[in-house]
């Protein structure tokens, strides 16, 4: 077999199996004397708990609650901070909330437990929208504070916002909102717990198998070694399984100590819809100075709806904040942001991680501004475009070329954007629209080197090669493209190189598989491990360790927020056709053009799939994926409610890469899985917007939402 080279166009390793039904997910796990596991859950968003009536349980099945944690456990599952419960006891803070755990033999046993079970409640006012956490006073679902902000930060660039607005001979000031969505990956949350010797070992699908160990040691006292977590064939995550399967894995262990049976967890469709983690809600306030037909200052106010418990919300908050001004060159700017505490399930990790709801309010924005301006939207959002070694609003700087000029030429050309931008006459029926977006890459500020510090490793046996890392394949094509990485620098067949699935008591933590980082981060890891091993290639069997290193000339302050959030980003255009149906308010997409630069594409048939499937995404959070939550309850909760988009709802996509390599990825590559999704909402809403005639505020925009806007306009 011929050795492999990085622009070699391969088919992905896991390809095979997975088409086969061969790959073993983890329901189809099995264990001898296994039990199964259903959750007794809050049907209230906030009450406090008055007691608790479940049927006599039969021989052999066991109801586990936080009375079941021992002395020296604790009742928290400790992910960035430790707030969220493992079980709720005493009161409940949102619907869904895991009051306890029925373990069987039967399932259908299992079902009729929970269904009869009367859980007691004195209820309580709850607050579940951004609005409702806004107008508390007091603390009410915070009680420990005198408001319901749980999380908040400010950055400032530039001279004082005042200053800035008597300067202006034109002001503007708007409000965007997005809604939840749901990750729809497409095997449901699960998970095994059983026992090896004095351990504990989980069997999951999980994005981050480290994360999982160190979320749930504490609820039994246990040293990190005694927790170990197997990651299972992962059937998609897009961020719904970074911290979510700790929830899963808490009270799952707390039973196996008590029932040392192997225990499996699994969600049905309904029930991982209705009871998982969501994309943040958010409601981003803008106003803005312009002199002279250029934007001089913008003052931000960003509110993101956390849910219940902190979870990632604080970091989801600072990415959306550090993404605030978008890919422009904004000279005064001040951003504040809020994460609320509300009644609802807790919102969590999802492809973009905050940012595409900042950088679709920024990009509306500026459309509105450009209208009032009387300019096209492509040509005043290019003329403030951020340049190489401009200043971002954290006051770091951008170290790449930006080549958002060359990546928006190319898809105009293709597209024919002048053209019909001239021609189709707004409120004609038809639309084109533009965007333009980027994504910090890796963890945000010192995140990496103080706090991650990523370890990867080689392993030499014989002629072949093994990867051994923490980061997880789920769907996006890791296990290959790492793979190619070592395989390019030894000069080996790629077939002689191995990456099983994580198991955190053989591999090195290298941090979460999160944040658009894997390739960028973990990847630069494997190559140095790579390069070494060539060098020592004749000594026999051997492994080579690297640890991440932070590049000198990327000062932050993590007290601040001041300094480079990021080393690099990577950079997105965009550009959506469209026509209305003014009878329906159905929308038809007639075109799709879209520029990435991403450094260098590891390989393009990977990323050709993960701009195809982000894009896709990026426009059902626009248009269709409607998730409502009323009184704590989720309104959507099944595939036949919640629509999301199929091949049939978006014409064939064109896309460009614009090749840029980076100085600190692998042969150049830059992470871009969370960067396909950034900003083609934003074109999909510009074009809808010169289609009907009207500004609109908030997405998703199902034909309803179009009729509702109208008549609101």
């Amino acid at each position: 077999m011929a050795a492999t080279r990085i622009d070699d166009k391969i088919r992905r390793s896991d390809a095979l199996s997975k088409a086969r039904g061969e790959a073993k997910y983890v329901s189809d796990y099995f264990f001898d004397g296994m039990l199964y596991a259903m959750m007794l859950r809050s049907t209230e968003a906030r009450a406090d708990i008055v007691g608790i009536t479940h049927p006599v349980l039969p021989e052999g099945y066991y109801f586990i609650t936080a009375d079941d944690i021992p002395e020296n456990g604790v009742n928290s599952l400790h992910m960035i901070g430790k707030d969220w419960r493992c079980f709720a006891s005493g009161d409940v803070k949102y619907v869904g909330e895991t009051i306890g755990l029925f373990v069987g033999p039967s399932r259908a046993v299992l079902k009729s437990l929970v269904e009869n079970t009367k859980v007691e409640y004195a209820v309580k006012e709850a607050a579940v929208s951004i609005d409702d956490a806004i107008a508390v006073k007091g603390g009410a679902i915070l009680p420990e504070k005198d408001n319901d902000v749980m999380c908040q930060l400010y950055c400032q660039k530039g001279r004082e916002m005042d200053d800035v607005f008597k300067d202006a001979d034109m002001t503007l000031s708007e409000t965007f909102e997005t809604g939840f969505q749901e990750h729809v990956h497409l095997e449901t949350n699960g998970a095994i717990v059983t026992e090896e010797g004095d351990s504990y070992v989980f069997y999951i699908s999980a994005q981050c198998p480290f994360y999982v160990r160190k979320s749930v040691a504490g609820l039994l006292g246990l040293p990190l070694d005694k927790v170990i977590v197997r990651q299972t064939v992962t059937g998609g995550a897009f961020g719904g399984k970074e911290h979510f399967p700790d929830v899963l894995a808490g009270p799952l262990l707390v039973a196996e100590s008590k029932i040392h049976k192997p225990i499996k967890l699994i969600f049905d469709r309904e029930e991982d819809m209705e009871f998982s983690v969501k994309r943040h809600p958010s409601k981003v306030i803008y106003k803005s100075a312009i002199k002279d037909g250029k934007l001089i200052g913008t003052k931000g106010t960003i509110y993101y709806n956390c849910g219940a418990y902190l979870s990632a919300s604080y970091v989801v908050l600072q990415r959306g904040v550090f993404h605030a001004n978008g890919v422009y060159d904004i000279p005064n700017t001040y951003l504040e942001g809020y994460g609320m505490a509300t009644n609802t399930f807790p919102s969590d990790a999802f492809r973009g991680f905050g940012a595409p709801q900042t950088l679709f309010a920024i990009e509306m924005h500026m459309s509105h501004i450009a209208r009032r301006l009387g300019i096209d939207p492509a040509d005043f959002k290019k003329s403030m475009f951020i340049k190489k070694g401009g200043e971002t609003v954290t006051n770091g700087h951008v170290v790449e070329e930006v080549m958002l000029n060359d990546m928006f030429d190319n898809i105009a050309k293709e597209s024919d954007y002048y053209r019909k931008s001239r021609e189709y006459g707004y409120g004609s029926g038809r639309g084109i629209g533009v965007s333009f977006y980027n994504h910090g890459g890796a963890f945000t500020g010192n995140g990496e080197q103080a706090i991650i510090k990523a370890h990867a490793r080689l392993k030499k046996s014989g002629e072949k090669v093994t990867i051994e890392v923490g980061s997880t394949e789920m769907g996006q094509g890791f296990q290959t493209s790492l793979r190619k990485i070592a395989a390019t620098v030894l000069e080996i067949p790629i077939e002689d190189v191995d990456y099983p699935n994580p198991d955190t008591s053989i591999v090195p933590d290298s941090g979460p598989t999160a944040a658009s980082r894997s390739t960028m981060v973990v990847g630069k890891l494997i190559e140095r491990c790579a390069i070494e091993m060539k060098e020592r290639w004749n000594e026999g069997d051997f492994s080579v360790e690297k640890e991440y290193e932070h590049p000198e000339g990327f000062p932050w302050d993590q007290e601040t927020f001041r300094g480079d959030a990021y080393l690099g980003y990577g950079w997105g255009a965009a550009i959506v056709e469209l026509e209305i149906d003014r009878r329906t308010n159905e929308v038809l997409v007639k075109g799709v053009w879209t520029s990435h630069e991403i450094g260098k594409a590891i390989d393009e048939l990977i990323v050709h799939g993960q701009i195809n499937g982000g894009v896709i995404q990026s426009l059902g959070y626009a248009s269709m994926e409607k998730m409502e939550n009323k009184n704590g309850h989720f309104k959507q909760t099944s595939m036949s409610d919640y629509v999301i988009p199929t091949s049939m709802d978006f014409p064939k996509q064109y896309y460009h890469i614009q090749e840029n390599p980076y100085q600190f990825g692998p042969f150049g590559a830059k992470g871009m899985g969370e960067l396909v999704f950034n900003g083609v909402d934003a074109a999909y809403v510009d074009a809808l917007e010169r289609a009907i005639g009207k500004e609109v505020y908030k997405i998703p925009l199902p034909p309803e939402d179009i009729e509702e806007a109208l008549e609101n306009a």
